[in-house]
């Protein structure tokens, strides 16, 4: 008979340790006022695990955060460990941006500067940005003389619907570093959860600066 493998990915040191920087994270962004309540969720690869994925309970306060609100997914957004915890309601749009093999984490946000101006503009299917050094913190910009646009798409709760758009813009468009759901907030992305979080302040800057240049 032969023997049953007990191991779990959760105790793994590959997962403690992203648990740990994501939980550095996730309260990096709280702080901030960027997750408010149970919103926001987030995600990274497990390089060491293919196919595997840690990712943000549903339903936790984010204020509270600890690496114990975190769990495993397979790429079609189910359960792995626990089995009988339920991941972030979003995750099928998380699963979507990591058919790029380059993407290693994805943080989702619900910021007031990214919702108003997912609103404002959210006819316009886009926010431009051009000319601000900040720029250079997204990846491959070596210049503040380069236009970045952050698609803005229709909120839906039909996660299948959304993941699909998401995943066929982002195949178009694969220098993207982020878009946004309108009435909902930013997502942004990067080859692991350090850069992804840079991707999220360039962001929430230039969302403070197109606010205070447009006015009221």
């Amino acid at each position: 008979m032969g023997q049953v493998n007990t191991t779990s990915i959760l105790d793994s040191a590959e997962f403690q340790g992203l648990a740990q920087e994501m939980t550095r994270t996730v309260s990096f962004l709280a702080d901030r006022g960027w997750t408010p309540a149970t919103s926001s969720n987030f995600s990274a690869r497990l390089p060491r695990t293919p196919g595997h994925y840690l990712i943000s309970r549903s339903g936790i306060h984010k204020e509270r955060f600890t690496a114990g609100d975190l769990m495993v997914v397979d790429g079609a957004g189910a359960a792995v460990e626990p089995l009988d915890e339920k991941p972030s309601a979003e995750t099928l749009l998380h699963m979507a941006l990591y058919h790029d093999v380059q993407v290693g984490a994805v943080l989702h946000m619900h910021s007031v500067n990214s919702t108003v101006l997912s609103m404002r503009y959210h006819t316009q299917g886009q926010l431009r940005f051009s000319g601000y050094e900040i720029l250079k913190g997204l990846a491959g910009h070596a210049s503040h003389e380069v236009t970045e646009v952050l698609p803005i798409f229709q909120n839906s709760q039909d996660m299948g619907e959304l993941a699909y758009a998401v995943r066929e813009y982002r195949c178009a468009h694969p220098n993207l570093h982020g878009f946004l759901l309108a009435g909902h907030g930013l997502y942004a992305w990067g080859t692991d959860v350090l850069s992804a979080k840079r991707h999220v302040e360039v962001f929430e800057f230039l969302f403070e600066c197109m606010l205070k240049d447009i006015g009221p």
